[in-house]
């Protein structure tokens, strides 16, 4: 080596070790690459398969069902609480609702027990409907219009003495809707979604469904090609909900709700639009980064959520590294849930683990869970809210109760 290189490493070497320490220190910039891909938008396929199941259902269950599914966790307190109180009917079910703090459009959900088992049967499709429908509120009620539209042209939809569908023009376009023959009482569909709308169009994406045997009419069949319809359910003022088609929203009738909720919003008359309430969402992380922008998820609410899902609050992760070996009580579902405005921790003690579901990993551990929690629910009737989830202004016409 030249005199002159060995003065070229020499002067490398001093420079490398007078180098300022915050050099070593800097934190690493992930690349792009590693960072979190954005979800993409549900295809038409997956939404068509997402609400195959309810498409049929009367204009004003389609309502509460969607809004029910954005608080996936809730719909689990309900079904088990149901479960575990099969004697509640009537005006002790009222009362006993009047107790707990889940969202008004849950507890409306109580009153059809085989429709809220159908949703705690298959928590992750319950959870990306309600997804898709806080993204994508117009395409989720574009797809039920489409299926209706084919189980009509296939001879499957049709008025009788549970139910009327009409057409209406709403929005430039035409609408089929659904409603109860009598206002006070409601047959649930039961249909297989597989053949009740014609031949399936999209193989990868099979409809789910999902009833407890009992429920289906006499003669029934798995692939028969026609709704049968459970006995009649007297529901009071339960349902409330609407479906603005022409606008792809959906609305609260403030008449009913206030009936069946005990309570005075609105001006007691007219509609108001529904609003989501991140507060009954109980920690479950958002799909999408605008509904977390929206809705204020975010990435800690995603971290908490991985400790939720655990069922273990604050509490019990410090008695568990206080014990060795002690896992502590799981959190459940129940009293403690947090009312509207309360904090995000997971529900208290009855029922499941489930405390925060997010997306991936979590997601595939809410549907394993859910996998295991088939169960047919007990029959109830009446309701009782404290809450609400709609803002003022009036709703466009639509579907739903008159």
């Amino acid at each position: 080596m030249t005199r002159e290189s060995r003065l070229v490493v020499a002067s490398c070497i001093a420079a490398l070790l007078v180098a300022p320490p915050s050099w070593a220190q800097a934190p690493a910039v992930p690349p792009a690459s590693l960072q979190a891909p954005a979800a993409a938008a549900f295809g038409r396929e997956e939404i068509e398969q997402l609400v195959a199941p309810i498409a049929l259902y009367p204009d004003s269950m389609v309502a509460q069902v969607l809004m029910a599914c954005t608080y996936p966790l809730e719909v689990v307190a309900a079904a088990r609480w149901l479960k575990a109180n099969p004697d509640l009917k009537g005006k002790a079910l009222e009362d006993a609702l009047q107790k707990q703090t889940w969202d008004p459009s849950v507890k409306s959900l109580t009153v059809f027990p085989q429709v809220l088992a159908m949703l705690d049967e298959r928590l992750d499709l319950t959870q990306k409907l309600g997804d898709a429908f806080l993204a994508q509120q117009k395409d989720v009620l574009d797809a039920v219009q489409r299926l209706r539209a084919r189980a009509e042209q296939a001879g499957n939809l049709k008025s009788g003495k549970e139910q009327t569908v009409t057409r209406v023009e709403e929005g430039g376009t035409t609408v089929i809707r659904i409603e109860p023959a009598d206002p006070q009482t409601v047959y649930v569909p039961t249909y297989d979604p597989h053949v009740v709308y014609g031949a399936w169009p999209y193989p990868a994406y099979p409809p789910y469904y999902y009833y407890p045997p009992y429920y289906y009419p006499y003669g029934w069949a798995p692939g028969a090609a026609f709704v049968g319809f459970t006995a009649g359910i007297i529901i009071g003022g339960a349902l409330w909900g609407g479906c603005n088609w022409g606008g792809g929203g959906v609305y609260v009738d403030h008449h009913s709700y206030n009936n069946f909720n005990r309570t005075n919003v609105g001006d007691g008359s007219g509609r108001g639009n529904w609003q989501h309430s991140p507060e009954h969402r109980k920690g479950v992380g958002y799909r999408d980064q605008a509904s977390r922008d929206k809705f204020g998820g975010g990435q800690r609410a995603g971290i908490a959520s991985r400790e939720q899902f655990r069922g273990r609050d604050q509490g019990q992760r410090d008695a568990g590294r206080g014990s060795a070996g002690g896992a502590g009580s799981r959190t459940g579902v129940g009293d403690r849930a947090s009312g509207i405005g309360g904090d995000r921790s997971g529900m208290s003690d009855r029922g499941s683990g489930f405390s925060g579901v997010g997306s991936g990993a979590q997601t595939r551990d809410f549907s394993n869970r859910g996998a295991a929690s088939r169960s047919s629910a007990g029959a109830g009737r009446g309701g009782g809210f404290s809450g609400g989830g709609f803002g003022g202004g009036g709703g466009g016409r639509g579907g739903g109760r008159r």
